[in-house]
């Protein structure tokens, strides 16, 4: 699984890759995490509002943190 964090390093861009790193480690998913704060790539992405997530090449949650149950739900599923 390939997950990418979207965000330009703002409290909330920092805390869903925590959220999400945590996620990951507790239900031992195979997944890479990548952190991009590129705008141009954020963009490319139809993002205009961050924090964003998308889990190979789609955008699962974009503009807030979800929730953990969220957030693993999205993974798992």
């Amino acid at each position: 699984m390939e997950i990418k964090i979207l965000g330009a390093g703002c409290a909330r861009c920092k805390a869903l890759e925590r959220l999400t790193r945590e996620v990951v480690a507790q239900n031992k998913i195979d997944a890479t995490i990548t952190k991009v704060e590129d705008i141009v790539e954020i963009l490319n992405y139809g993002i205009m509002s961050t924090p964003a997530i998308v889990v190979n090449g789609k955008v699962v949650f974009k503009g807030r943190v979800p929730s953990t149950d969220e957030l693993t739900k999205a993974l798992i599923s």
